[in-house]
C-alpha cells in the first residue's frame, strides 16, 4: 500500500502557505484583539456560570446574571459582524463587563478584567481603522 503525500517543497504546499500568510496579513489588528477578548470573556463567563451553579453558589444578583449571560455573546457579535454593528457591540460588551464587574468585584468580577483590557484595546484599534 502506498500513500501519495506531496513533498514539503511542492508548489501546492508553497501556495497554501502563501495564501495563509496573505489572509493573516489582511486580517485587521482590531479583529485579532477582539477575537482574544472573545476567548477571555468566554472563559470568565464559564467561571461565573460555574460559581452560580456550584455546591456553594454565589447569590444570583443582577450583576452575576449579567456576567453569566452577556459578555461572550456581545464579544462574538463584535468579532463576526461588519463595522457599524461591531462598534456598537464592542461598546455594549465593555459596558456590560464594567456594570457586572462593579457588582461582582468580590466574587467573579475580577476574572473579567483581562477581557475588559483586551476589548478596550480592540475597540480603540477598531475606531482608528477606516472602513
Amino acid at each position: 500500500m502506498t500513500i501519495n503525500n506531496p513533498a514539503t517543497n511542492s508548489p501546492a504546499t508553497a501556495t497554501r502557505g502563501a495564501s495563509t500568510a496573505a489572509v493573516t496579513s489582511r486580517t485587521p489588528a482590531s479583529r485579532r484583539w477582539l477575537q482574544s477578548a472573545l476567548i477571555l470573556a468566554g472563559a470568565a463567563q464559564l467561571i461565573t456560570i460555574s460559581a452560580l451553579t456550584s455546591a456553594d453558589p454565589i447569590a444570583a444578583t443582577w450583576s452575576a446574571l449579567l456576567l453569566a449571560v452577556a459578555p461572550a455573546p456581545l464579544a462574538a457579535v463584535a468579532v463576526f459582524t461588519r463595522t457599524p454593528a461591531n462598534r456598537l457591540a464592542t461598546v455594549a460588551a465593555i459596558a456590560a463587563i464594567i456594570a457586572g464587574g462593579a457588582g461582582q468585584i468580590l466574587h467573579t468580577g475580577l476574572f473579567f478584567l483581562p477581557a475588559l483590557v483586551v476589548l478596550a484595546v480592540g475597540a480603540a484599534r477598531l475606531w482608528r481603522e477606516r472602513s
